[in-house]
């Protein structure tokens, strides 16, 4: 494992998951770990052993559960307890138990800490981390040490914030990172006590931000202009109160705005895949608009923007989405025009015609269904439907129709459906049930469908929104109803305006059913032979 200039650290999985919400298994943990390793991150803090029983096992499992193969696992704990040889300090002997080639110790640095939290001396303190970084290297870890409230003890006493450096510089610690716990720094304050740290001590200097001033990563950076060499952060920016420095952006603005390595490059683009696949372990949904790696981080709505990208996406993009892993996305939408549907259509795998007549009549549709309250943001499938429409010059012949429908719901909040179709000119019937009105028509679609649709077996119903619209003087109040969808390894939704939730459910659902039947070539000649087929 060769040994990185610049040492980008992850501290998700010990101090991302004090984040509110977030609670990790040892399995969860483990699979978090290795999709770090993947993307080429070069340390991974699993936790607190001996603090932390979870922790612990962790680490057990991890001497044979674990291949690393571009990051060093590292424990995290505390200095020596005051008074207490450091070794018999049970912490400590976890920390070595652990069996971890890379041990960060958390040491106080700021004096009313030492004072109130540690109720011990300066001198105490000082004399802890010597020992305790002393014991650790000869024990043969490499060790990393986080100055904990760095920035304001620094404002408190700067001389005794830099003896703690000086002292665990010299007791041998690789790095020592300054923290700034609270998270009340901004930019400039960072590089400048960065900067006098490391010509006041000589010192190889880290960094680790939260971000409670929303200056986390901004923090960060501004460490690393001033001479810092290792960055901590976590996924997502996960973290407690308003989190951690994102680690997804520390790293891609290393890489593509400074032109350090702190990855391989070959990896960059395994970051979005890798923000995704942590996001489904630990059940906490992406933030859209997160840079680089979120949905909407290359998602463009505005029509001035969709004429601009047409020309050259480079003109309202910083970046080529692709070197991250990610993708641009147009929003079809009443704020866009042709130049959004055609962007749109290109996207879905269309091949339209720049300025053709069916373009404009598929924006000019959109533009009067959503006057009548319907979104297509987030509802790629009945724009499909819809563009498909226009590209042909008439609405597709439907293999199936739905005669009758009702819902009823229970005392107990349950739902059913009962559904009355006719397939090909012979009458169906089916009956489902649900939580919610929308998954018992679901059901009930399934079961009458699914036997001679095959294809509609792997479709998924995986969330729905609903939204009351007020009406006006022209026209009445109605329900707008957005459904997401997995089929295979897609994912896409729908959208159903209607007087009633329930209504605007069903169309959706439709609208779902249709896509998928006329999908794909196969499928739609299958479709073309049963609406050919004779009735009975």
């Amino acid at each position: 494992m060769v040994q990185q200039s610049f040492q980008l650290y992850d501290t998700t999985l010990r101090d991302g998951t004090q984040m509110a919400g977030l609670a990790l298994t040892v399995d969860d943990k483990l699979a978090i770990a290795r999709s770090l390793d993947a993307l080429g991150v070069g340390f991974i803090e699993g936790g607190w052993p001996g603090a932390v029983p979870k922790d612990t096992e962790f680490f057990r499992r991890a001497r044979t559960e674990l291949d690393l193969r571009a990051a060093l696992l590292t424990a995290f704990g505390a200095t020596r307890r005051p008074d207490v040889a450091v070794s018999q300090d049970p912490q400590v002997r976890a920390l070595l138990q652990a069996e971890t080639p890379v041990v960060t110790l958390v040491a106080k640095s700021h004096t009313g800490h030492v004072d109130r939290a540690l109720r011990t001396t300066l001198a105490e303190n000082l004399a802890m981390i010597r020992s305790t970084v002393q014991h650790l290297v000869l024990a043969g870890r490499r060790v990393f040490l986080d100055a904990e409230h760095y920035f304001d003890g620094y404002v408190s006493n700067r001389e005794y914030a830099l003896e703690v450096v000086r002292t665990a510089a010299e007791a041998g610690a690789e790095t020592v990172v300054l923290c700034d716990t609270n998270g009340g720094s901004l930019p400039e304050e960072v590089k400048a006590v960065v900067a006098d740290t490391i010509a006041m001590t000589g010192a190889a200097i880290g960094i680790h931000c939260h971000d409670d001033t929303g200056c986390a990563v901004a923090n960060t950076m501004a460490a690393v202009d001033a001479g810092a060499v290792h960055a901590q952060g976590t996924a997502h920016g996960y973290g407690e109160r308003c989190g951690n420095a994102n680690l997804f952006t520390v790293m891609a603005n290393l890489v593509l705005k400074r032109g350090r390595e702190v990855i391989p490059l070959e990896r960059l683009v395994e970051l979005e895949p890798t923000g995704r696949v942590i996001a489904e372990v630990t059940g906490i949904p992406r933030v859209p608009a997160a840079p680089y790696v979120g949905t909407a981080a290359f998602t463009h709505k505005a029509g001035l923007h969709a004429s601009a990208l047409r020309v050259d996406p480079g003109l309202y993009q910083h970046i080529d989405p692709a070197r991250v892993g990610n993708a641009m996305r147009v929003l079809v939408s009443d704020m866009g025009g042709r130049s959004s549907v055609e962007l749109k259509a290109r996207e879905l795998g269309y091949d339209v015609a720049a300025g053709s007549d069916a373009v404009g009549r598929a924006a000019a549709r959109v533009k009067e269904l959503e006057s009548r309250g319907y979104s297509f943001e987030s509802a790629d499938a009945s724009f499909a439907l819809l563009l498909r429409a226009e590209l042909a010059g008439h609405t597709p012949p439907a293999p199936f129709g739905v005669e009758s429908w009702q819902v009823a719901v229970d005392g107990d909040g349950g739902a059913q459906a009962s559904m009355g179709l006719r397939v090909a000119g012979t009458p169906r019937t089916a009956t489902g049930l649900g939580r919610e009105p929308v998954h018992a028509l679901d059901a009930a679609l399934h079961q009458a469908l699914d036997p001679v649709f095959p294809a509609l077996t792997g479709l998924r119903l995986t969330g729905h929104t609903v939204r009351e619209l007020a009406g006006d003087r022209t026209a009445p109040p109605s329900v707008r109803v957005l459904l997401s969808f997995r089929c295979g390894d897609r994912r896409w939704g729908t959208v159903g305006v209607d007087r009633h939730a329930t209504g605007a459910a069903l169309t959706a659902l439709l609208d779902a059913v249709h896509y998928v039947l006329s999908d794909a070539p196969e499928r739609r000649r299958d479709t073309e032979s049963l609406v050919a087929a004779p009735a009975g």
